[in-house]
């Protein structure tokens, strides 16, 4: 009889918790209509760039703008076999783009790259 009395506040409970929940969320997306906050966020959304651009690629393979390109494979190579090991494919993957970026940037010839003989 305890355990039913038990189950039933439970049940109770939680349905009065998601109740709040919902209705606090819906406050606060009526705050932020009216505050302007959602109209700035997706505004700054389109500026958000899913591209790497060299200087991230840089800092993470952890070379210099005026790296040779055989200590940039170097670092490569060595991040990259070291997050093979351990099991961090997201990491293996950053490295792999970071690689990627530079030598397009090389084969473009874009400006700042010096050393980079593909």
């Amino acid at each position: 009889m305890a355990g039913r009395v038990i189950v039933n506040l439970i049940v109770m409970s939680s349905g009065v918790l998601a109740r709040a929940f919902a209705q606090a969320y819906r406050q606060a997306l009526q705050n932020a209509s009216r505050n302007g906050v959602a109209h700035e966020t997706i505004h700054n959304m389109k500026k958000v760039s899913k591209t790497m651009t060299e200087s991230e690629a840089r800092q993470i393979l952890g070379v210099t703008e005026n790296a040779p390109w055989e200590e940039i494979l170097k670092k490569y190579d060595s991040l990259f076999e070291n997050n093979a090991k351990n099991g961090s494919f997201y990491l293996q993957s950053k490295v792999f783009r970071a690689k990627e970026r530079l030598e397009s940037a090389a084969k473009k010839g874009a400006e700042g790259i010096t050393g980079l003989n593909i």
